[in-house]
């Protein structure tokens, strides 16, 4: 866990729109969409406002909050290859990345992104800049090679030592069972 900002699993979408305060120069100004990962809608706008600083000269207490939706999986039962380009910070510079995941939802490979950039990088969850979450739908244009290799046909993981469990069994036997078929 890092700063109170991240709880595994618990991350959803969020599309937040804003913009710079009206004014009399500029009347309607223009609107700025982002989706946003964060635990809850207050993490959501806060993350807005801090993207939003970043690329335009816009900040909280000169810009409003027009729309804050909370976006679901289309088809929460399906199994789905994801592409996610980020941007982070680690000790000794700012990398650009490509990573994929094969979840059931842009969110689970949103947090599976995490926690494998936690384990790998040691990357906290302020230093993980997300560009773009993909569907990835034809096999042909995943990348690497960890995800080529659950595509093969007829793909199988054998249990070799398996251990039949049954009741009617004694617990102790003279000699030593073979698990091994």
């Amino acid at each position: 866990m890092d700063d109170g900002e991240h709880c595994p699993g618990r991350l959803q979408e969020y599309q937040v729109i804003g913009r710079h305060l009206p004014s009399e120069a500029n009347p309607t100004p223009k609107l700025y969409r982002m989706r946003i990962f964060a635990p809850n809608d207050v993490v959501a706008k806060s993350r807005f406002w801090y993207f939003l600083g970043r690329l335009r000269k816009i900040k909280k207490a000169n810009g409003e909050i027009v729309s804050l939706n909370q976006i679901h999986e289309k088809r929460p039962q399906k199994v789905k290859n994801f592409g996610i380009w980020i941007r982070y910070d680690s000790r000794s510079g700012t990398h650009n990345m490509y990573k994929e995941y094969r979840e059931m939802s842009r969110t689970e490979a949103v947090d599976a992104l995490y926690q494998d950039m936690a384990a790998r990088h040691r990357a906290r969850f302020r230093s993980i800049h997300i560009l773009k979450v993909v569907e990835v739908e034809k096999a042909a244009d995943l990348r690497r090679p960890y995800m080529k290799q659950i595509l093969t046909k007829d793909l199988k993981f054998p249990l070799p030592h398996r251990v039949n469990k049954t009741t009617s069994k004694k617990i102790f036997a003279a000699s030593r069972p073979s698990t091994f078929f």
